[in-house]
């Protein structure tokens, strides 16, 4: 009987379930919202239980699109954003809000509220931090947990379970306490390599020694690669919640952005011969952006993530570069534009989303979407909102504007929307050029999110680059990575890289164009190094000055 793989993706904003069949083919999708709080303070936090209740809805819905018996899925897997979930010792919420409620339990990985904490874990230049860039980040799992012990002690003291949500994902759906090597090493400081394992020192150093002297129960003592098969697979009551069948082979988890990763770099290219994931780079935009690199040896690259072994391909090293704010950048500068409300009406009038409405427009004033990168010639802007994640690790960066006036029509917006996307294309291009700088070099870049779709997006990457940018078969790179988990462990396929082989294949490439934009990015460049330089001297001129 032919199987289905489902995939399940957990984003800042909402959940989606993906079915595929056994080649990797879309069947059906679904999504549902989830609940999240912002407060004052960098303050994001989320409900495991809502994401749970999310994830089942999804699951649900796709399974009733796509038409199929329970009995014919051979595996399921999950990715999620590396946000941190609490539980008290009998597996339920525990608080990590200043309001109490045991619901808001979840750190999402925007929260920069440990940034304090993140410096201090920094200030000890402890070996560990080599393989996070050489600095770690606020919205990595160790200085929020120091957060918690510093600021909401009782909560940390009474906490049973620390997990990244991916791995909470797994647990609620198994029982299994098993951590993925993608989470633990990527997000939590843990060493897969050589049997580096948890660092006493690196805990006693942090003030975090409660783990050492627990012997790490809390935050994971069993390991395990991506795909592995967790416990006896589905519970009955996760089986029940889902509408799938108990005993469904579970996977190990992988991050969203990782997942996205394995669904995008080792596939099929048409030429018939073996795939080299350590020529092409993954670039998966969403709320935030993702940069990522697979080497055979280790290299290490100030300011970015890594290198991590078995982090996302097994056997490869793993550099993750990445932006705080893509997706989230370009959607806060549009709801700004005073226009904003008249675009929205006049792309709901024409059955699109303001994006699509917007791109349309751009592409037909300036003839092709190359060429639309001029209409921003004399906007710029630096889109850092919550801080750059690499290559610099500065969490205190701001954005930066340059070239406002008064108009308010569409065509203002539209200059605006573009002039966002080159300044992501710049960030971009840094993380590339510190890639190279130390070793890690590619000559295509495998774009997944939902701005992959975007004609202008991939246009403005590729001419910003010099890179070949390519999109996957399928849609959903990110889903068709958590299906792929599924895969490995209903035996489908022996490993992550025969899944890659097997389930994805590459599409539609966007090729560099002609030398006069090369030109024209490279002086606009010059103008975000400048705003980068605004940046640094106002905060600088500023810092003695006291907050409110």
């Amino acid at each position: 009987m032919p199987r289905a793989y489902i995939g399940v993706d957990v984003g800042t904003t909402s959940t989606r379930a993906g079915v595929f069949d056994e080649a990797g083919t879309l069947l059906a999708t679904a999504r549902h919202p989830i609940r999240i709080w912002h407060e004052a303070g960098d303050i994001v936090e989320q409900s495991s239980r809502d994401i749970w209740e999310a994830c089942a809805k999804s699951v649900r819905a796709a399974m009733a699109e796509a038409a199929i018996a329970p009995d014919s899925v051979g595996g399921i897997g999950f990715d999620a954003t590396c946000s941190l979930v609490v539980l008290d010792r009998q597996g339920e919420p525990l608080t990590v809000s200043a309001s109490g409620e045991a619901q808001r339990n979840v750190i999402v990985w925007m929260d920069h509220r440990a940034t304090a904490e993140a410096r201090l874990i920094n200030e000890t230049e402890d070996a560990v931090l080599r393989y996070v860039g050489g600095s770690i980040s606020p919205e990595m799992e160790m200085p929020k947990l120091l957060w918690l012990k510093r600021h909401l002690r009782a909560s940390f003291d009474a906490a049973g379970h620390f997990f990244d949500l991916a791995d909470y994902l797994t647990w609620r759906a198994t029982g299994s306490l098993q951590r993925s090597t993608c989470t633990v090493t990527c997000k939590w400081n843990y060493l897969a390599h050589d049997g580096g394992g948890w660092s006493a020192q690196f805990f006693k150093r942090i003030g975090l020694s409660d783990f050492v002297n627990e012997k790490y129960a809390r935050i994971g003592t069993e390991i395990v690669a991506p795909g592995t098969r967790l416990g006896a697979g589905l519970t009955r009551t996760a089986a029940a919640e889902l509408g799938l069948s108990p005993g469904t082979p579970v996977g190990a988890s992988l991050i969203d952005a990782h997942a996205g990763g394995i669904g995008a770099i080792g596939g099929r290219d048409g030429s018939g011969g073996t795939t080299d994931v350590s020529d092409r780079l993954a670039y998966i935009m969403g709320t935030s952006a993702c940069i990522m690199a697979t080497t055979k040896e280790p290299c290490f690259v100030p300011g970015v993530w890594g290198p991590y072994y078995s982090g996302m391909v097994p056997d490869f090293w793993l550099n993750e570069g990445g932006q705080s704010a893509a997706g989230a950048a370009i959607d806060h500068l549009l709801k700004s534009h005073p226009g904003f409300a008249e675009a929205s009406a006049a792309a709901r009038g024409e059955g699109l989303d303001l994006i699509d409405f917007l791109e349309r427009r751009i592409i037909a004033r300036a003839g092709d979407a190359s060429r639309a990168a001029l209409l921003a010639r004399d906007v710029h802007v630096l889109p850092e909102f919550i801080g750059n994640r690499s290559p610099y690790a500065d969490p205190d960066t701001r954005a930066v504007i340059a070239g406002l006036d008064l108009d308010t029509d569409a065509a203002s917006m539209e200059r605006l929307f573009v002039a966002g996307l080159c300044g992501l294309a710049y960030g971009l291009a840094e993380v590339i050029e510190a890639f190279a700088a130390h070793g890690v070099r590619s000559s295509i870049m495998i774009m997944g999110g939902g701005a992959s779709r975007s004609p202008l997006v991939r246009q403005i990457m590729a001419d910003t680059t010099g890179l070949t940018v390519a999109l996957p078969q399928t849609r959903e790179p990110v889903l068709l990575g958590a299906a792929m988990l599924g895969a490995v462990a209903g035996g489908a396929c022996a490993s992550i890289g025969e899944t890659m082989a097997k389930m994805s294949a590459l599409g539609r490439t966007s090729e560099p164009t002609a030398p006069d934009m090369a030109a024209f990015h490279a002086r606009k460049r010059e103008v975000y190094k400048l705003l980068r330089e605004v940046d640094r001297g106002s905060r600088a001129a500023m810092r003695d000055i006291a907050k409110d």
